[in-house]
Protein backbone atom coordinates (compact mmCIF):
# COMPACT_ATOMS: atom_id res chain seq x y z
CA UNK A 1 0.00 0.00 0.00
CA UNK A 2 1.19 3.50 -0.77
CA UNK A 3 1.41 5.99 2.07
CA UNK A 4 -1.66 8.15 2.62
CA UNK A 5 -1.78 11.63 4.19
CA UNK A 6 -4.77 12.15 6.48
CA UNK A 7 -5.89 15.34 8.20
CA UNK A 8 -8.04 15.55 11.29
CA UNK A 9 -9.82 18.75 12.24
CA UNK A 10 -11.29 20.56 15.20
CA UNK A 11 -13.68 23.48 14.84
CA UNK A 12 -16.42 25.30 16.73
CA UNK A 13 -19.74 24.35 15.15
CA UNK A 14 -23.05 26.18 15.44
CA UNK A 15 -26.14 24.30 16.54
CA UNK A 16 -28.44 23.55 13.62
CA UNK A 17 -26.62 25.98 11.30
CA UNK A 18 -25.65 23.68 8.43
CA UNK A 19 -24.67 26.51 6.10
CA UNK A 20 -22.17 27.93 8.58
CA UNK A 21 -20.76 24.54 9.55
CA UNK A 22 -20.33 23.53 5.93
CA UNK A 23 -18.55 26.82 5.22
CA UNK A 24 -15.98 26.01 7.92
CA UNK A 25 -15.66 22.45 6.63
CA UNK A 26 -14.95 23.88 3.18
CA UNK A 27 -12.32 26.28 4.52
CA UNK A 28 -10.50 23.57 6.49
CA UNK A 29 -10.79 21.13 3.59
CA UNK A 30 -9.13 23.64 1.28
CA UNK A 31 -6.35 24.10 3.84
CA UNK A 32 -5.80 20.35 4.14
CA UNK A 33 -5.77 19.83 0.38
CA UNK A 34 -3.26 22.65 -0.09
CA UNK A 35 -1.01 20.91 2.44
CA UNK A 36 -1.16 17.66 0.48
CA UNK A 37 -3.73 15.66 2.45
CA UNK A 38 -5.59 12.83 0.70
CA UNK A 39 -8.45 12.88 3.21
CA UNK A 40 -9.77 15.03 6.05
CA UNK A 41 -11.95 13.93 8.97
CA UNK A 42 -14.36 16.09 10.99
CA UNK A 43 -16.18 15.40 14.25
CA UNK A 44 -19.48 13.68 14.98
CA UNK A 45 -22.45 15.71 13.67
CA UNK A 46 -20.04 18.34 12.36
CA UNK A 47 -22.56 19.41 9.71
CA UNK A 48 -25.50 19.82 12.08
CA UNK A 49 -24.12 20.35 15.56
CA UNK A 50 -24.67 17.76 18.27
CA UNK A 51 -25.55 18.59 21.87
CA UNK A 52 -28.55 20.80 20.98
CA UNK A 53 -30.31 17.69 19.65
CA UNK A 54 -31.02 16.48 23.17
CA UNK A 55 -33.71 19.20 23.41
CA UNK A 56 -35.47 18.40 20.11
CA UNK A 57 -38.77 16.65 19.57
CA UNK A 58 -38.97 13.86 17.04
CA UNK A 59 -40.46 16.24 14.47
CA UNK A 60 -37.80 18.86 15.08
CA UNK A 61 -35.08 16.26 14.71
CA UNK A 62 -36.62 15.06 11.44
CA UNK A 63 -36.35 18.63 10.15
CA UNK A 64 -32.64 18.73 11.03
CA UNK A 65 -31.96 15.28 9.55
CA UNK A 66 -31.59 14.56 5.85
CA UNK A 67 -31.46 11.64 3.47
CA UNK A 68 -28.09 10.04 2.70
CA UNK A 69 -26.75 10.26 0.05
CA UNK A 70 -29.49 12.34 -1.59
CA UNK A 71 -29.60 15.20 0.92
CA UNK A 72 -27.98 18.62 0.51
CA UNK A 73 -25.22 18.03 3.06
CA UNK A 74 -23.66 15.08 1.25
CA UNK A 75 -24.07 16.90 -2.07
CA UNK A 76 -22.18 19.89 -0.70
CA UNK A 77 -19.40 17.71 0.70
CA UNK A 78 -19.09 16.03 -2.68
CA UNK A 79 -18.69 19.42 -4.36
CA UNK A 80 -15.86 20.26 -1.97
CA UNK A 81 -14.24 16.88 -2.55
CA UNK A 82 -14.32 17.44 -6.31
CA UNK A 83 -13.08 21.03 -6.06
CA UNK A 84 -10.10 20.15 -3.87
CA UNK A 85 -9.54 16.52 -4.98
CA UNK A 86 -9.69 15.15 -1.46
CA UNK A 87 -11.87 12.68 0.46
CA UNK A 88 -13.98 14.22 3.24
CA UNK A 89 -15.49 12.54 6.30
CA UNK A 90 -18.17 14.35 8.30
CA UNK A 91 -21.22 13.67 10.45
CA UNK A 92 -24.91 14.54 10.45
CA UNK A 93 -28.36 13.31 11.47
CA UNK A 94 -29.84 11.01 8.83
CA UNK A 95 -33.47 10.19 8.12
CA UNK A 96 -34.58 7.32 5.92
CA UNK A 97 -37.64 6.85 3.74
CA UNK A 98 -39.57 5.35 6.67
CA UNK A 99 -38.91 8.41 8.84
CA UNK A 100 -36.41 6.68 11.12
CA UNK A 101 -33.54 8.84 12.38
CA UNK A 102 -29.91 7.79 12.74
CA UNK A 103 -26.60 9.36 13.68
CA UNK A 104 -24.58 9.04 10.48
CA UNK A 105 -20.98 9.64 9.47
CA UNK A 106 -20.13 9.68 5.78
CA UNK A 107 -17.07 9.52 3.57
CA UNK A 108 -17.30 11.17 0.16
CA UNK A 109 -14.88 11.73 -2.67
CA UNK A 110 -15.23 13.59 -5.97
CA UNK A 111 -17.51 10.83 -7.29
CA UNK A 112 -19.94 10.90 -4.37
CA UNK A 113 -20.64 8.70 -1.35
CA UNK A 114 -17.90 6.19 -0.52
CA UNK A 115 -19.19 4.91 2.83
CA UNK A 116 -21.75 5.57 5.56
CA UNK A 117 -21.78 4.41 9.18
CA UNK A 118 -24.74 4.62 11.54
CA UNK A 119 -23.78 5.04 15.17
CA UNK A 120 -24.22 1.75 17.02
CA UNK A 121 -24.72 3.31 20.46
CA UNK A 122 -26.64 6.60 20.12
CA UNK A 123 -28.10 8.30 23.18
CA UNK A 124 -28.35 12.04 22.58
CA UNK A 125 -32.06 11.78 21.82
CA UNK A 126 -34.51 8.86 22.25
CA UNK A 127 -35.78 9.33 18.68
CA UNK A 128 -32.38 8.34 17.24
CA UNK A 129 -32.20 4.66 16.34
CA UNK A 130 -29.00 2.57 16.55
CA UNK A 131 -27.18 1.25 13.53
CA UNK A 132 -26.75 -2.50 13.37
CA UNK A 133 -23.67 -3.15 11.26
CA UNK A 134 -19.96 -2.46 11.08
CA UNK A 135 -18.52 -0.34 8.32
CA UNK A 136 -15.35 -1.20 6.39
CA UNK A 137 -14.51 0.40 3.05
CA UNK A 138 -11.58 1.20 0.78
CA UNK A 139 -10.02 4.65 0.61
CA UNK A 140 -6.92 5.37 -1.48
CA UNK A 141 -6.04 1.67 -1.43
CA UNK A 142 -6.44 1.37 2.36
CA UNK A 143 -9.09 -0.58 4.27
CA UNK A 144 -10.81 1.83 6.66
CA UNK A 145 -13.53 1.63 9.28
CA UNK A 146 -15.76 4.12 11.10
CA UNK A 147 -16.90 4.04 14.72
CA UNK A 148 -18.72 7.05 16.18
CA UNK A 149 -17.93 8.29 19.71
CA UNK A 150 -19.37 5.78 22.23
CA UNK A 151 -18.96 3.00 19.65
CA UNK A 152 -15.25 3.20 20.49
CA UNK A 153 -15.75 2.86 24.24
CA UNK A 154 -17.20 -0.61 23.69
CA UNK A 155 -13.94 -2.38 22.98
CA UNK A 156 -15.49 -5.24 21.03
CA UNK A 157 -16.51 -2.78 18.29
CA UNK A 158 -12.93 -1.73 17.63
CA UNK A 159 -11.67 -5.31 17.59
CA UNK A 160 -14.50 -6.40 15.29
CA UNK A 161 -13.82 -3.56 12.85
CA UNK A 162 -10.12 -4.44 12.82
CA UNK A 163 -10.87 -8.14 12.29
CA UNK A 164 -13.04 -7.17 9.32
CA UNK A 165 -9.91 -5.73 7.75
CA UNK A 166 -9.73 -2.08 8.77
CA UNK A 167 -6.19 -0.74 9.19
CA UNK A 168 -7.42 2.84 9.72
CA UNK A 169 -10.42 3.58 11.94
CA UNK A 170 -12.01 7.01 11.83
CA UNK A 171 -13.29 7.87 15.31
CA UNK A 172 -15.40 11.07 15.21
CA UNK A 173 -16.48 12.29 18.63
CA UNK A 174 -18.21 15.00 20.61
CA UNK A 175 -16.75 14.15 23.99
CA UNK A 176 -14.90 15.17 27.15
CA UNK A 177 -15.71 17.99 29.59
CA UNK A 178 -18.98 16.39 30.76
CA UNK A 179 -20.12 14.86 34.07
CA UNK A 180 -19.33 11.23 34.77
CA UNK A 181 -19.00 8.83 37.68
CA UNK A 182 -15.23 8.80 37.24
CA UNK A 183 -13.04 11.03 39.47
CA UNK A 184 -12.16 14.42 38.04
CA UNK A 185 -14.90 14.59 35.42
CA UNK A 186 -17.19 17.57 34.88
CA UNK A 187 -18.11 20.54 32.74
CA UNK A 188 -15.66 23.35 31.96
CA UNK A 189 -17.14 26.77 32.75
CA UNK A 190 -18.45 28.26 29.47
CA UNK A 191 -17.75 31.76 30.81
CA UNK A 192 -14.05 31.10 30.24
CA UNK A 193 -14.69 30.92 26.50
CA UNK A 194 -16.09 34.45 26.28
CA UNK A 195 -12.54 35.82 26.42
CA UNK A 196 -10.57 32.73 25.54
CA UNK A 197 -7.35 34.66 24.94
CA UNK A 198 -7.35 36.11 28.45
CA UNK A 199 -8.29 32.73 29.90
CA UNK A 200 -6.14 30.55 27.65
CA UNK A 201 -3.90 29.20 30.41
CA UNK A 202 -6.84 28.14 32.57
CA UNK A 203 -8.69 26.74 29.57
CA UNK A 204 -5.70 24.64 28.52
CA UNK A 205 -5.31 23.41 32.09
CA UNK A 206 -8.96 22.33 32.15
CA UNK A 207 -8.89 20.91 28.63
CA UNK A 208 -5.77 18.85 29.18
CA UNK A 209 -6.64 17.68 32.71
CA UNK A 210 -8.95 14.92 33.95
CA UNK A 211 -12.01 16.62 32.49
CA UNK A 212 -10.48 16.29 29.05
CA UNK A 213 -7.31 14.93 27.52
CA UNK A 214 -6.05 13.00 30.58
CA UNK A 215 -9.24 10.92 30.47
CA UNK A 216 -8.85 10.38 26.72
CA UNK A 217 -5.31 9.10 27.23
CA UNK A 218 -6.58 6.40 29.60
CA UNK A 219 -8.19 4.50 26.74
CA UNK A 220 -7.84 5.92 23.22
CA UNK A 221 -4.18 4.93 22.56
CA UNK A 222 -5.03 1.42 23.79
CA UNK A 223 -7.60 1.01 20.99
CA UNK A 224 -4.83 1.58 18.44
CA UNK A 225 -2.19 -0.43 20.30
CA UNK A 226 -4.30 -3.51 21.06
CA UNK A 227 -5.59 -3.76 17.50
CA UNK A 228 -2.59 -2.46 15.50
CA UNK A 229 -4.67 0.20 13.73
CA UNK A 230 -4.35 3.89 13.03
CA UNK A 231 -6.97 5.90 14.94
CA UNK A 232 -8.18 9.17 13.42
CA UNK A 233 -9.82 11.00 16.34
CA UNK A 234 -11.83 14.16 15.64
CA UNK A 235 -13.55 16.34 18.26
CA UNK A 236 -14.99 19.87 18.30
CA UNK A 237 -13.42 22.88 20.02
CA UNK A 238 -15.43 25.58 21.78
CA UNK A 239 -19.15 25.78 22.48
CA UNK A 240 -21.45 22.98 21.33
CA UNK A 241 -24.85 24.22 22.45
CA UNK A 242 -24.27 25.02 26.15
CA UNK A 243 -21.28 22.69 26.58
CA UNK A 244 -17.65 23.67 26.15
CA UNK A 245 -15.56 21.12 24.26
CA UNK A 246 -11.78 20.82 24.22
CA UNK A 247 -10.81 19.64 20.73
CA UNK A 248 -7.59 17.60 20.97
CA UNK A 249 -8.23 16.04 17.55
CA UNK A 250 -5.36 13.65 16.95
CA UNK A 251 -3.95 10.77 14.93
CA UNK A 252 -2.55 7.74 16.75
CA UNK A 253 -0.40 5.08 15.14
CA UNK A 254 -0.54 1.28 15.71
CA UNK A 255 2.08 1.60 18.47
CA UNK A 256 -0.33 3.77 20.44
CA UNK A 257 1.77 6.90 19.86
CA UNK A 258 0.27 10.27 18.94
CA UNK A 259 1.77 11.36 15.62
CA UNK A 260 -0.28 14.54 15.10
CA UNK A 261 -2.51 16.56 17.44
CA UNK A 262 -4.46 19.83 17.46
CA UNK A 263 -3.29 21.90 20.43
CA UNK A 264 -4.69 25.40 19.85
CA UNK A 265 -7.96 26.92 21.04
CA UNK A 266 -8.95 27.72 17.45
CA UNK A 267 -10.26 25.94 14.39
CA UNK A 268 -7.31 23.81 13.32
CA UNK A 269 -6.15 20.85 11.26
CA UNK A 270 -3.17 18.54 11.62
CA UNK A 271 -1.89 16.02 9.08
CA UNK A 272 -0.02 12.74 9.46
CA UNK A 273 1.44 10.42 6.85
CA UNK A 274 0.17 6.89 7.29
CA UNK A 275 2.48 4.02 6.30
CA UNK A 276 1.86 0.29 6.20
CA UNK A 277 5.03 -0.91 7.93
CA UNK A 278 3.71 -0.25 11.45
CA UNK A 279 0.66 -2.43 10.87
CA UNK A 280 2.61 -5.69 11.19
CA UNK A 281 5.41 -4.48 13.47
CA UNK A 282 3.12 -3.26 16.25
CA UNK A 283 2.28 -5.56 19.14
CA UNK A 284 -1.42 -5.58 18.37
CA UNK A 285 -0.75 -7.46 15.14
CA UNK A 286 0.81 -10.31 17.12
CA UNK A 287 -1.96 -10.21 19.72
CA UNK A 288 -4.62 -10.65 17.06
CA UNK A 289 -2.71 -13.56 15.55
CA UNK A 290 -2.43 -15.18 18.99
CA UNK A 291 -6.16 -15.14 19.71
CA UNK A 292 -7.88 -18.40 20.73
CA UNK A 293 -11.52 -17.57 19.97
CA UNK A 294 -12.82 -20.99 21.04
CA UNK A 295 -11.93 -20.08 24.64
CA UNK A 296 -14.14 -17.00 24.83
CA UNK A 297 -16.43 -16.70 21.81
CA UNK A 298 -19.40 -18.00 23.81
CA UNK A 299 -18.53 -15.73 26.74
CA UNK A 300 -18.15 -12.54 24.72
CA UNK A 301 -21.27 -13.37 22.71
CA UNK A 302 -23.52 -13.79 25.75
CA UNK A 303 -26.49 -11.40 26.07
CA UNK A 304 -26.60 -9.00 28.99
CA UNK A 305 -28.08 -10.32 32.21
CA UNK A 306 -31.00 -8.29 33.58
CA UNK A 307 -28.80 -6.57 36.17
CA UNK A 308 -26.34 -5.54 33.45
CA UNK A 309 -28.66 -3.19 31.60
CA UNK A 310 -26.94 -0.07 30.32
CA UNK A 311 -27.91 3.15 32.09
CA UNK A 312 -26.97 6.33 30.23
CA UNK A 313 -25.76 9.29 32.28
CA UNK A 314 -27.54 12.55 31.46
CA UNK A 315 -25.24 14.84 29.43
CA UNK A 316 -22.43 12.28 29.54
CA UNK A 317 -20.54 11.16 26.44
CA UNK A 318 -18.34 8.73 28.28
Amino acid sequence: MQNIRIATAQFENRSGDKAYNLSVIKQLTAEAAAAGADAIAFHECSITGYSFARHLTGQELLEVAEMVPDGPGVAELTRYAAEYNIAILAGLFERDAAGDIYKAYVCVDKNGLVAKHRKLHPFINPHVKPGNSYTVFELCGWKCGILICYDNNVIENVRATALLGADIIFMPHVTMCTPSTRPGAGFVDPALWIDKEANKDLLKQEFRGLKGREWLMKWLPARSYDNAVYAIFSNPIGMDDDQLKNGCSMIIDPYGDIIAECTSLDNEIVIAEISADALTKAGGYRYRKARRPHLYSDIIGQPHQSEQKVVWLTNSTE
